[in-house]
């Protein structure tokens, strides 16, 4: 498996998939949380999926909520000035940076 290039805070575009993006429908979202063990990341307002839930202590009302889904982290791709770009890794003054493919300007 390939190591995750992506941060949680980072906003990325679907590439693929059932919420993959149209012409006029740019799907775009911020990572809340990634799992580099599955290799999926949940995506803010990406692949929303509803849980049927039993009224419990923190829910009294239970019912049907809406809430993301982890989607593969192949499926996204992040966005740096406004395009899709692959991340490349540089080390500069000692330290390692992320890099953008497209530009090759630091995205941190």
């Amino acid at each position: 498996m390939n190591k995750i290039k992506l941060r949680r805070g980072d906003v990325v575009r679907v590439i693929a998939g059932k919420d993959k993006s149209s012409k006029n429908n740019i799907r775009e979202g911020k990572i809340l949380l990634v799992d580099r063990k599955k290799g999926k990341v949940i995506v803010e307002g990406i692949n929303i999926i509803k849980k049927h839930q039993k009224p419990n202590q923190a829910n009294q009302q239970g019912g049907i909520i809406e809430r993301e889904a982890p989607i593969d982290v192949s499926n996204v791709m992040l966005v740096h000035e406004g395009k899709v770009t692959r991340i490349g890794h540089k080390i500069e003054n000692g330290k390692k940076i992320r890099i953008a493919k497209s530009t090759g300007k630091a995205i941190d």
